[in-house]
Order: C-alpha cells, then structure tokens, then sequence
C-alpha cells in the first residue's frame, strides 16, 4: 500500500500540527471531579485559530472560499486534534460544511464562507431517537403548503439524541425521512421555535444535547433532497471518529513508552521487561492496522475507487478497529502505568474518558461488525 500524501494534504496536516501544538488536554476540569459537563462551550480561541490557518475551509468547494481537499486531509488534521484532545466541533463542522458545499443548492453555499472564517458553527446528528437506531428515521419530514407561513414547505418532527456541542452550534445538520420514504437533510437553528434542548454529558465531559423538534417549520433552502446527502454525511462523520480514535491511541502509545522507559523496577526500567514490551507490541500492531483501515476507508471515499465491496464495508473496517483499538491501547496503558494512571493529576485518564467516547460513537464495533457481515451476504460472489 502507498500512503504518501499530496503536498497539499500534507500541508493541513502541518498546518494542524503547528496549531494544536500549543493545546494543552488539561485546558478544562477534568471529567472525573466534574459534575456535570466540563465547560459549557467548547475552546472558542482554538476555533478562532483554526479559522485563521484555514482549517476549518479545508473541505469546502473553491467557488465558496476553501480549499476543496478530501477526507484524507480531514483525516490527517482530525488525528492531530485527537492527540491533544481538542475540544472544538471540528469533525462536525467540517463533514457538515463538505456535504453542502457538495450536495447543497445556492442558498446554503452563500453561508460556506462564513463557515471557512469560524463564524458560523454547524453541528451534526447522527446518533438517531435512541443511539442504537438509524438516525435517519428518528425525525419526520413532512412537506406542506407554503401558504401558512412565507417560504416555508416542511414541517419537522421527531427526537435526535447525543448532539454534540447543540448549545453552542447555530445550525444543527440532521437527517429526517419524507412521507416518500427519502431521506434529506434539515439544516435548523437550535433557538427556532418548536426545537428544544435537553442537556447531556457525554463520557468524556463535554456538554452534548437532546434536540427535540415538534411542528419546526423549515424553508425549501434549508432542507438539501439531494441523492445521497445523508450517506456522504454518515461516511465522513464514521471515517472522522476512526481518525479522532488513532489520535488519542496514538498519543497514549507515546505517554506509555515515555512513562515505561522512566519507571524503574529492581533497578531496571520496566520498558525492559518481556512482559511489558510484549503487551507494547500488540498495541502498536493495534495503531498500525487502525491506520491502515482507516486511509484505505478515507482513500475510497475520496476517490470513488472501485472494489469487490461497496465503500461502506471499508468505513465499517475501519471503524471497527478504531473502536477495539483505541481501548485496548488505553486499557494497556492504564494496566502498564499502575496506579498512577488513575491519578486525576496526570492526563491518561482524560484519554480514557475520549476513547471510550470514540469508541460508542457511532456505533461501537459490534455494530459494525453486523453490518459488515451484512453486506458481506449480499453482496454478488462469482
């Protein structure tokens, strides 16, 4: 397999690196000691930064002001945020802002250069009424005349739960199924009427939300019908999570190596130990199939390359080693640092609380498992 990087990809992810450089994991209370979320609003200075490097434009078209890059540089920037645990909606916003610079009509494109400055954050649904069924048939969309109310055509109705960072959005991107059976694509303002908001905490600390909406009322150009909108959407965010996932595996691997090349035990470091390096091993042979599945998933989906099997088998690899991976480097980590990596004082447990996260989002690895195994039925054998 060839992973080399276009100099333009590589340049994000240089890009991305000189600005989470400075982002420390310990930036907020930690989840452990809190009560509740550990902020109310995610780093609005970080997203500030990232607006001024162009990071948060990387997926939009060039006729709207951004780079018109591909999930591969997506992937690559989202790994350094999940080294240093960043806490900004950038997966959210970014596969968000992809969609409708590639799917959206006219109206919404005018918004895109808003997005690229950092002055207009959207959000995305994608964890259904419950968190275990398709997202896209926790919300109705029912089209109606436009005569009650200028401009509008469709009224929505229905229950997303675990929104990340829904509070502090002005746009919340969710997938809703017509009375025709298709599924499209609402883009509504949290503050609209008929909408509300539930607090929830996610593991790791962060201040997620509940969107109800009874009888939302939603304009033509707010809602994007077009073929496979939702699925581009569902694609990006799955391959993102995996990405996040290989961060945080990634940057605990190296706090263990540091730590066990430190720690002494009857006068030699641990670091030494067969056991240890044994248990090391496995775990970098986790990171190293984690990344594998996830550039070859990002590769197709950016692509459109062909294979024996459907894209969506490769995100569901993917994601399947995110999910097994991230925690066993974690739970490994935690057993090879003792005790002290317990200690609140010291940030390890932080990444626990991320990988946990990433690993349920979206479906933990059993999930697809099972729908790999179903496309692996169904799909035509010679």
């Amino acid at each position: 397999m060839d992973f080399t990087f276009t100099e333009e990809q590589q340049a994000a992810e240089e890009a991305a690196r000189a600005v989470f450089s400075g982002v420390s994991p310990d930036g907020v209370p930690s989840p452990a000691l809190t009560r509740g979320a550990v902020a109310e609003d995610f780093d609005r200075p970080l997203w500030a930064t990232l607006a001024g490097a162009d990071l948060l434009s990387l997926l939009i078209a060039p006729e709207h002001g951004g780079a018109g890059l591909g999930p591969l540089a997506l992937c690559l920037v989202l790994r350094e945020a999940g080294q240093v645990l960043a806490r900004v909606p950038l997966l959210e916003t970014s596969a968000a802002a992809a969609v409708l610079s590639s799917h959206g009509g006219p109206a919404v494109g005018k918004s895109l250069p808003q997005v690229g400055r950092g002055e207009l954050v959207i959000t995305t649904a994608a964890s259904g009424r419950t968190g275990h069924d398709p997202a896209e048939l926790a919300v109705t969309a029912r089209e109606v005349d436009a005569s009650g109310a200028a401009g509008t055509r469709w009224v929505l109705d229905g229950t997303q739960t675990a929104v990340p960072w829904a509070r502090s959005a002005d746009r919340v991107l969710l997938p809703a199924r017509t009375e025709k059976g298709h599924t499209v694509l609402a883009l509504v303002p949290p503050d609209r009427p008929g909408v509300t908001l539930a607090d929830q905490v996610s593991t790791n600390g962060e201040r997620y939300a509940e969107v109800g909406l009874d009888s939302v009322r939603a304009g033509d150009d707010e809602l994007i019908t077009a073929e496979g909108a939702w699925e581009r959407l569902r694609r990006l965010l799955t391959v993102g999570t995996s990405a996040l996932a290989l961060g945080v595996g990634t940057a605990v691997a190296r706090m263990t190596s540091a730590y066990a090349t430190k720690r002494e035990q009857f006068g030699h470091p641990i670091a030494t130990f067969q056991a240890v390096a044994v248990q090391a091993a496995d775990r970098y042979i986790d990171l190293r199939a984690m990344e594998a599945t996830l550039w070859q998933a990002a590769w197709r989906l950016e692509s459109g390359a062909a294979g024996e099997l459907p894209v969506d088998a490769d995100i569901a690899v993917a994601k399947i080693w995110a999910s097994e991976g991230v925690r066993r480097v974690v739970q490994t980590a935690q057993h090879l640092h003792g005790g002290f990596g317990a200690d609140t004082g010291y940030a390890l447990h932080r990444y626990h609380a991320w990988a946990k996260q990433l690993e349920l989002s979206l479906g933990p690895a059993a999930a697809h498992e099972e729908a790999l195994g179903d496309l692996l039925a169904t799909c035509p054998t010679d």
